[in-house]
């Protein structure tokens, strides 16, 4: 009995012993000759040592190919050719990310055990002692991303099956819809409509439709600068109302329609705008209060039932936890590189999922394909998906970033290849450098000429 029992054991074992062995206390694995190749990493042999893979240098990749500064971190590896990316864009302090980056996070994470990716992360994040800020949020989510790429490479799948596997077939994406005068916009929605989009944000011109403004008093007293904009709160709240009132007159309840506030009007006044939406049924109204002024919600939960999206300027777990516990809002709109990449991404959608608060992660121009595509293999995974910003990058782009997710009737897919599915061509990127000048966000004013926080 016993001799039956130790065979069963011993057959057990032969498909185990026939692709591991065991050398000084290392694992060796033998990858299979069916295994896919991760995109650019050509391993020497078939053997890999998954307790030897040591971080040999973390860089700063800089691009802007559609004039939008990208940052991208680079983490190269001692396995010849295995190396993975992230995307660490900041625009507005690019080059403070780079330094970030490479004066201080290559040092620190040299020599580094790859495969340790929480570890990394939580040392990283304490690193400097200070906590938080979008400089050091952004290095950290690149270095975070690439190792998730280089995990997902190392075992020969794309990054999402790695968070637990599908829960959807593809992404399913919002587009953006503007234009000078409601019936302006309505022909930039009936253009989405026909490319097969379901969900569409409406603008009434640039945020806070500051072209409604004219003559504001401050410039007529040399006040503040000649490029800054106004805001005229009643004549944005009149123009928004007529533009949805139209919106659903034209298309019905065919399409979701989305706004986005962008924290530019007085808490009372966003609360008014979303009541008198509340008819026109909006999928959500994004960012109605700035983060100074989130003890509005109490108020605007009790007086409406339109969904509410929160959380682009977010970079701290206290500007969320709360909030999400107390359903202060419906979806959660993380700008994922301002928190520090996919870990504390998936731990958001977790702690999000209980409260029943749907992810749609911030996913503007100025978040290179690396990040995209870092949503996207979230959202595949996550239960409590939402909806996800979508984007449009041209052939340049796509070439100096092989592997670009890709839009087709409004659904993002991702390329299936291991890890995130997308690398950068260097030698093109650096054909394309960063503007001499520094981006700043565009300030705008009340007719006073008092700021506007965004």
């Amino acid at each position: 009995m016993n001799n039956r029992r130790d065979l069963l054991k011993t057959l057990a074992l032969l498909p185990l012993a026939a692709c591991t062995r065991t050398l000084n206390n290392d694992t060796i694995v033998n990858l299979p000759e069916s295994a896919p190749v991760p995109a650019g990493w050509q391993p020497d042999g078939k053997n890999l040592n998954l307790q030897q893979v040591k971080i040999k240098k973390v860089k700063a990749i800089t691009t802007a190919p559609y004039g939008i500064e990208l940052v991208i971190v680079k983490v190269e590896t001692d396995q010849p050719g295995l190396h993975g990316i992230g995307c660490a864009t900041f625009r507005q302090r690019a080059h403070a990310v780079v330094s970030a980056i490479d004066e201080y996070l290559d040092d620190f994470c040299r020599d580094k055990d790859v495969s340790n990716i929480e570890d990394l992360w939580q040392t990283a994040y304490v690193s400097s002692y200070w906590r938080n800020g979008p400089v050091l949020n952004n290095a950290l989510s690149g270095l975070n991303q690439a190792l998730w790429d280089i995990k997902g490479k190392m075992a020969g799948m794309p990054v999402y099956q790695l968070l637990g596997g599908k829960t959807r077939f593809a992404v399913d994406t919002y587009t953006h819809a503007s234009g000078p005068n409601p019936e302006a916009v309505m022909d930039d929605v009936a253009k989405y409509r026909e490319q097969g989009f379901r969900h569409i944000r409406i603008q009434l011109g640039g945020y806070g439709a500051t072209h409604l403004s004219t003559k504001p008093d401050y410039k007529q007293f040399g006040f503040g600068q000649p490029d800054d904009n106004t805001l005229d709160a009643q004549a944005y709240k009149r123009g928004v109302v007529e533009m949805f009132r139209l919106a659903r007159k034209k298309f019905g309840d065919e399409i979701e329609f989305l706004h986005d506030i962008h924290e530019r009007i007085e808490p009372m006044d966003a609360i008014d705008l979303i009541k008198k939406l509340e008819e026109y049924r909006p999928f959500f109204i994004e960012d109605p209060f700035s983060p100074e002024n989130m003890g509005w919600f109490n108020m605007l939960r009790q007086q409406s039932a339109v969904p509410i999206a929160m959380g682009e300027l977010f970079n701290n777990p206290h500007e969320w936890v709360e909030p999400i516990s107390q359903r202060m809002y419906d979806f959660i709109r993380i700008h994922i590189s301002q928190i520090g990449g996919i870990t504390p991404a998936m731990k958001v959608a977790r702690l999000a999922e209980w409260f029943n608060v749907r992810t749609a992660w911030h996913g503007p121009g100025d978040t290179s394909p690396v990040g995209h595509a870092a949503n996207a293999h979230i959202d595949l995974a996550v239960w409590n998906f939402g909806i996800q910003e979508a984007v449009s990058f041209n052939e340049l782009t796509r070439e100096i970033f092989p592997g670009t997710p890709t839009m087709d009737n409004g659904y993002m897919f991702v390329n299936e290849a291991p890890g995130l599915g997308i690398d950068i061509d260097e030698e093109k990127a650096k054909k394309y450098s960063l503007p001499h000048f520094n981006y700043n966000w565009t300030q705008v004013r009340k007719p006073d000429g008092t700021p506007v926080r965004p």
